[in-house]
């Protein structure tokens, strides 16, 4: 089995561990290549050649792309361990906040980290009211999956690994108890998890990593 399976990622893309994670929740045997995007293989070319990018899951010999999409194949081709819920409604609120947060909970949050100025606060606002609504999504719950981590767990994974980077480099607080008691309880809970928590990036190797790019960004 561990032949079959193959991963194209990066060591700090977010969309990449989230595969890793459900791979791992799953108990799935894979064959990790870690890829160079300044100079892309032949086969990762060849696997995505609409996108280029990464992740790129392989399954004999046959590639999924697309980080949401490959985390639904990898539930719908390995039953153990659910990720989505049995229930339609459920399963579509769940793809919905996926949604949301690659569209504007990421999006936002890296602006706050971009920006200078008024733009910077703009985008702390926005930020803000879309992390509440994330908050509310949890409110009375351990994990977004219920009592155990599911698909939204993962899709939103990135936030415990890179909320903490951002913080740092920004010098204040984004996601605080105060504000946003469940998501900071479950940023903890998430990270926790053995399956998680071994496959999480060093933080000060992302810290060192983000602070490259923004000192090689060009000036606004």
């Amino acid at each position: 089995m561990g032949e079959q399976v193959k991963l194209f990622k990066t060591w700090s893309s977010a969309f990449g561990l989230r595969i890793v994670w459900a791979l791992k929740l799953k108990g799935i045997q894979y064959e990790s290549i870690d890829e160079d995007l300044t100079n892309k293989s032949p086969l990762l070319l060849q696997y995505n050649p609409v996108y280029k990018k990464i992740p790129v899951l392989v399954y004999n010999g046959r590639p999924i792309v697309e980080s949401l999409i490959i985390l639904e194949y990898i539930d719908e081709t390995w039953k153990q361990n659910p990720l989505l819920p049995e229930d339609p409604h459920k399963r579509a609120t769940a793809r919905f906040w996926a949604k949301f947060g690659d569209d504007k909970v990421m999006s936002s949050l890296w602006q706050i980290l971009t920006e200078q100025g008024k733009e910077r606060e703009e985008a702390l606002v926005q930020a803000t009211e879309n992390l509440k609504f994330i908050e509310e999504e949890l409110k009375g719950k351990r994990f977004f999956g219920g009592e155990k981590i599911g698909f939204l767990d993962i899709a939103l994974g990135w936030l415990a690994n890179l909320v903490p980077v951002l913080e740092e480099i920004l010098g204040f607080k984004v996601i605080d108890k105060a504000g946003f008691p469940f998501l900071s309880e479950w940023m903890l809970e998430f990270s926790s998890v053995p399956a998680i928590k071994e496959n999480l990036p060093l933080h000060d190797k992302m810290f060192s990593k983000f602070r490259a790019y923004l000192a090689a960004a060009p000036d606004k």
